[in-house]
């Protein structure tokens, strides 16, 4: 199947390219996301098949329903998932965890910055560096991020001679240790921006960057957000993982249907979601489930069709999914759609333009049968972290606590196993922690993170804050570029 795969547009303005092209690019040309032409089928055979792979060869096994063995042969890719997945801090990388009355947790956060995004980011990093060293070129990759992506994407791409990384985080809607994973880097690769607004304040910027094609083709300008397929696509692996390992479908018989399992996920950009929503295009029997936190975008549209951003993003105890522009939602929009790119492109150009669009029953109802939706408090985050303590004397990070909320408040099905997606480690969020009232000790290479030297450079706010940041940016990004021409290095300053 990956011989054949080509990749398109949501908004139905491209076709046909492939694996290294959409790697390397942002948005699409056209302003809509990439996703393959066609989907490839997961057969129960091939399920079981899989069933007690490790996770690392797991990977594998997905990625290469995507990546044609002419771009990165089969062994090489075996190499380079391997290495990227060698480092985190458990052997299986990934592990579930389970609790009391049926909380199944999926830990997704053993990588160096303690979250998911570890896990694709990684592998994402190693396939550019394969294809540059092989093509003797660079590439700079703009980041605009809610916490964790920008910590996730500096770590893995420090110190690779043909990449240029620079980050942009929302100055005071980080936690401390998000904050240092980023300005404790000072390779001279890395280059890290604090702009004083919200992670939708910064993407506004960055899609004017990447919509000026020239300035995209001369500078190798491309994204690592999970607006990147390559994210996507691994990501697609742990939703398989929490399959083949919860769903008990090894009790059932080779010609029976295979069961279904319930999967809560916390919800910001929507890419795990979309992910998952690919997962089950693709023949896996899952039930997603989306939790939001008072950012509640995604659950309006799902209960009411009501896609429309509130006027600001709301801060609350769990920052990574203070999203009110969930743009993976638009992958779900293409696939829910029937893959209509003429469709999600009036709906997607109505939402930038005036941030909102009323989905039509028709199409809010097909939403609501792949995909169940639920929002939480701050307060109830912090109830479900005391409670889960005190039940299992295992403490959630807060955005873990937006998903297993379900889990106590909403009765499974009978027979139907569930899985609850834990994004990031507790260790990331003590105050938090701390005003749930209780108590969880620091790994030694977070403690260590006080200790390094910083680098960054702010954007400040104005009242033509996104005109003067995207000029800032493309400044900076083309000064970087005759650096680098000349054989240079780079240094960013406080």
């Amino acid at each position: 199947m990956a011989c054949e795969m080509k990749y398109c547009s949501t908004r139905g303005g491209v076709h046909g390219w492939d694996f290294r092209d959409v790697l390397f690019s942002g948005f699409a040309p056209d302003g809509g996301m990439f996703m393959p032409e066609s989907l490839p089928v997961l057969s129960s055979d091939t399920l079981r098949c899989w069933k007690g792979l490790p996770y690392t060869k797991l990977v594998v096994e997905v990625a290469s329903l995507f990546i044609p063995t002419q771009l990165i042969p089969r062994d090489d890719l075996e190499v380079l998932v391997g290495e990227a997945l060698s480092g985190f801090s458990v052997p299986e990388v990934v592990r579930i965890v389970r609790l009391k009355n049926g909380l199944f947790v999926l830990e997704l956060f053993h990588g160096d910055t303690l979250a998911f995004k570890d896990l694709a980011m990684t592998c994402t990093v190693r396939f550019l560096d394969y294809f540059l060293r092989k093509e003797n070129r660079r590439a700079m990759v703009v980041v605009g991020t809610s916490g964790d992506t920008g910590g996730s994407a500096i770590q893995s791409a420090k110190g690779i001679p043909g990449l240029d990384v620079v980050v942009v985080y929302p100055r005071g809607r980080i936690t401390p240790v998000q904050e240092r994973h980023m300005i404790s880097c000072v390779q001279d690769n890395i280059h890290v921006f604090a702009a004083d607004g919200s992670s939708d304040d910064i993407d506004k910027p960055l899609r004017h960057l990447f919509a000026d094609q020239d300035l995209v083709k001369s500078h190798g300008l491309m994204s690592l957000n999970s607006v990147n397929f390559s994210r996507v696509m691994i990501q697609l692996a742990h939703f398989i993982y929490a399959y083949l390992e919860l769903s008990g479908m090894e009790q059932t018989d080779a010609d029976a249907a295979l069961p279904e399992l319930d999967v809560v996920v916390p919800t910001g950009g929507a890419g795990n979601i979309a992910a998952g929503y690919i997962v089950k295009q693709m023949g896996l029997p899952l039930k997603l489930v989306a939790m939001v936190n008072s950012n509640d975008i995604v659950h309006r549209t799902v209960t009411t069709g009501d896609f429309s951003m509130a006027a600001n993003v709301t801060q609350t105890l769990a920052p990574a999914i203070d999203i009110q522009d969930p743009y993976n939602m638009e992958r779900v929009f293409w696939l829910l759609l029937g893959r209509n790119g003429a469709s999600v492109k009036i709906m997607m150009e109505e939402f930038q333009r005036s941030h909102r669009h009323s989905l039509p029953e028709n199409h809010r109802k097909l939403l609501s049968q792949v995909l169940s939706t639920g929002t939480v408090t701050d307060e109830g985050i912090l109830e479900i972290m005391r409670r889960c303590w005190n039940e299992n004397e295992y403490v959630l990070c807060p955005h873990s606590a937006v998903a297993v909320w379900h889990h106590y408040h909403c009765p499974h099905s009978p027979g139907v196993n569930r899985c609850y997606v834990a994004t990031a480690s507790p260790a990331k969020f003590q105050a938090t922690v701390q005003r749930a009232g209780l108590t969880f000790d620091l790994p030694e290479e977070v403690l260590a993170l006080n200790k390094l030297p910083t680098r960054y450079q702010n954007l400040e706010r104005s009242h033509s804050w996104c005109k003067d940041w995207e000029d800032r940016l493309r400044e900076f990004i083309q000064s970087v570029s005759v650096v680098r021409k000349n054989g240079g290095t780079y240094y960013t300053g406080n």
